[in-house]
């Protein structure tokens, strides 16, 4: 089959499951051809050999699944960091940036902080923060073993070091320890969310936070006061909706200063707060 004909033939059926069908096949096919997206356009008429068509039409049927693209290349473009990602790992999103970028604000450049990243997954965010603020310690906690390992090869190739890594149940690990800035990601869908079914091919586990999907923010609102520094910030991301409910929870246990802020699309994304009176 000639290239232009592969290319037409998987964009149709990728049309169906994706919001860029002809980019995911070109992509798809750079891959199995191991050529630029530049060779597609110079080629069209080029004929794919009978192993790299099986393994381009193995990939198209991946994603036409509804695998996520960043499964299926291994990797996922996070704060221009290139990270390595697996089924044990969510797949960083855009709009997690602004949990970096709000972290970023507080924390002055040539500061010796200490951050606490929590449900760190595949480390974007910890590595993001470690990236930007070389002096300070960054400390990523993650009950997931599969998780850690994923993050621990990111840690390796892309921080110059000072990014540690703990595995255990939200503060559990680093009970002993005061951070300045401890920030969170953590899952909040609800358990009977239909849109659970479109994310089926991502940890469970790192998604869903009870009936009401506010589980994990419970234990951060409880756990965090007592790990964290005087005048210090908790930073937690949650869902458009629970702006009302994640302040809440953060009154009853006494947070004060708390502020949410807006994502790119205008959507309530990332709630701050202080502890127990700045």
């Amino acid at each position: 089959m000639r290239i232009d004909a592969a290319l037409a033939d998987a964009t149709e059926q990728l049309s169906r499951v994706s919001e860029s069908p002809r980019l995911d096949a070109q992509i798809l096919l750079c891959r199995s051809i191991d050529m630029p997206r530049s060779y597609l356009f110079a080629h069209p008429e080029d004929e794919l050999d009978d192993l790299t068509a099986a393994r381009f039409g193995a990939a198209v049927e991946r994603r036409r699944s509804g695998e996520p693209m960043a499964y299926i290349m291994g990797t996922k473009e996070f704060w221009s960091l290139e990270l390595l990602v697996s089924p044990a790992t969510l797949v960083p999103r855009p709009e997690t940036e602004l949990l970096v970028d709000l972290a970023l604000r507080e924390i002055p450049r040539k500061a010796e902080w200490q951050v606490l990243d929590l449900g760190t997954g595949s480390g974007a965010i910890a590595i993001a923060i470690a990236c930007e603020r070389k002096m300070c310690q960054v400390t990523a906690v993650d009950v997931s073993e599969a998780a850690l390992a994923v993050a621990r090869e990111n840690v390796r190739a892309l921080t110059p070091g000072n990014v540690v890594l703990e595995a255990g149940n939200w503060t559990e690990p680093v009970r002993e320890q005061k951070f300045d800035v401890i920030v969170s990601n953590p899952p909040y869908v609800r358990s009977d969310d239909e849109a659970l079914a479109a994310l089926r091919h991502e940890p469970q586990s790192a998604l869903a936070a009870g009936t009401d999907g506010l589980d994990a923010i419970r234990a951060l609102a409880a756990e965090c006061g007592s790990i964290l520094k005087e005048n210090g910030i908790l930073l937690i991301e949650h869902g458009a909706e629970q702006k009302a409910a994640v302040a809440g929870l953060l009154m009853e246990h006494g947070w004060t200063e708390i502020c949410c802020h807006n994502d790119l699309a205008g959507l309530p994304r990332v709630t701050a707060a202080r502890r127990n009176g700045k």
